[in-house]
């Protein structure tokens, strides 16, 4: 068990870093400690290869300030929320134990981000029950359910129901998804063009966390959905 605050899932190497990274790295500045898992390696991107993202993803971790990072091994392009695949998760919910889930977009352009959500959704809530059998190297591990889910927003624009205050640390997000060289904006590149590796697309990350920062009248924010209600004491909590 290597118990955490924070586990961040995203059905690519890259998923976490665009849609909340600077979050992330807020959080490991301030003495949280975070994890992230991949349910895949990204082997069907049109550029790079698996191996060299899994270099990226290592690179990006430690710009973020992220300690644990793994990878679930699940097929990309076929992510599927079926019984293996949400044993597969909760495994990694149980060895992590985190308080909170950061995980892909509800819908989305590339539809393993939904089957992502969908999946670590459920894998979420059947980490806490008792009744379903997991063991990790051998150990056999106790049930786990995180107290709060939030998914982050990715390709397409989905309306914000909370937006966390990454001022400081938009740069380190952009530095940390800049180390995926083989998957964005490089003006001299030959590989094949993509949705993700145009120049409009990259100055994209700033531009949207700029303009969710204006929303909440910071200079740059991140913005979440949240799986469940949330609940607060008293309202002025939120002020």
């Amino acid at each position: 068990m290597q118990k955490v605050d924070i586990l961040a899932i995203g059905a690519h190497p890259d998923d976490v870093e665009l849609g909340c990274g600077g979050s992330l790295a807020k959080f490991s500045a301030s003495g949280k400690s975070v994890a992230i898992l991949d349910l895949t390696r990204g082997e069907l991107g049109t550029r790079g290869s698996a191996d060299l993202r899994d270099q990226e993803a290592e690179e990006a971790a430690k710009i973020l300030g992220v300690k644990h990072r793994a990878q679930a091994f699940l097929k990309d392009g076929s992510i599927r929320n079926d019984e293996a695949s949400q044993l597969e998760v909760i495994k990694w919910i149980r060895y992590f134990q985190p308080q909170m889930l950061l995980i892909n977009a509800p819908t989305d352009r590339h539809p393993d981000h939904g089957h992502a959500a969908e999946l670590c959704r459920d894998a979420g809530f059947k980490a806490g029950l008792q009744k379903i059998p997991s063991a990790f190297k051998g150990q056999i591990q106790q049930a786990h359910r995180p107290k709060t889910i939030f998914h982050y927003i990715q390709f397409w624009n989905i309306q914000p129901e909370i937006i966390m205050d990454v001022t400081g640390y938009l740069d380190i997000k952009v530095k940390s998804v800049r180390a995926y060289a083989s998957q964005f904006y490089q003006a001299n590149s030959e590989e094949p063009q993509t949705a993700i590796s145009s120049k409009n697309f990259f100055e994209s990350i700033t531009y949207r966390a700029k303009d969710m920062g204006r929303l909440i009248y910071t200079e740059a924010g991140e913005g979440f959905i949240s799986a469940q209600p949330l609940g607060t004491k008293t309202l002025f909590d939120l002020i």
